[in-house]
């Protein structure tokens, strides 16, 4: 694991933002596209605008989510939305989006997700948040899928995941996926998630704080934190 720590939240953002384009155009001239799973709330945004700005061969990049609440993609609480105002855009508005919420129906969603990714895999970039209780993606602390979705030889790419903690059902990538990822990354910022984040890494039961599945299993991490 790679811990680097910023200043402020521009800083970070900005440093983000050029790192993940060295990795989209390495994997482009490698095997002539790449594949970023990004993912939303607020702490994303400016490193989104900032990544939107650079210059790289948008026309071959593919963009899906780490995770998707299961609402309307016009809904203010919907990824797809977020990334669409925040990332789409400037030069990245040649990228190629690959939503997660595709039907009505959660099941469906999550089958065609995974057919329309099927062609793109393995991702290239993986950039994952992390919120107070520890939950990454919409791995949840209590989900009734955490076991399933953090299982190291699971199969599935996505699951549906429902948790005491999320507002809404949700698609989530698995642990799999994640550590499957050429370069990931976990950005967050304030002394509030880095008391979680230390508190994880000592935990003894992952499940607890499941951003401790991650730092398990993807050795090479790069934690950006902001103060």
């Amino acid at each position: 694991m790679q811990f680097t720590t910023f200043d402020d939240g521009t800083e970070l953002a900005r440093w983000l933002a050029k790192d993940v384009a060295g990795q989209l155009s390495a994997a482009i001239e490698k095997r002539g596209t790449a594949l970023l799973a990004v993912s939303g709330g607020k702490t994303p945004v400016r490193f989104f605008r900032e990544l939107s700005a650079i210059e790289i061969d948008w026309s071959k990049v593919n963009i899906t989510l780490a995770d998707e609440r299961f609402v309307s993609p016009n809904s203010g609480r919907s990824n797809q939305r977020l990334v669409t105002v925040e990332l789409l855009q400037n030069k990245a508005a040649k990228a190629n989006f690959l939503p997660l919420y595709t039907n009505e129906d959660i099941n469906v969603s999550v089958a065609e997700a995974e057919n329309a990714l099927a062609g793109h895999l393995p991702l290239d970039v993986i950039v994952l948040g992390m919120g107070v209780d520890g939950h990454t993606a919409s791995l949840f602390p209590g989900a009734d899928a955490l076991r399933k979705a953090t299982d190291p030889q699971g199969q599935s790419l996505l699951l549906v995941a429902d948790a005491p903690g999320a507002e809404e059902p949700r698609i989530t990538m698995t642990l799999p996926a994640i550590a499957a990822a050429g370069a990931q990354y976990l950005h967050f910022e304030g002394q509030e998630k880095r008391k979680t984040f230390e508190a994880a890494q000592e935990a003894s039961d992952p499940a607890s704080a499941p951003i401790g599945f991650v730092l398990e299993h993807c050795p090479d991490l790069k934690v950006v934190w902001a103060r």
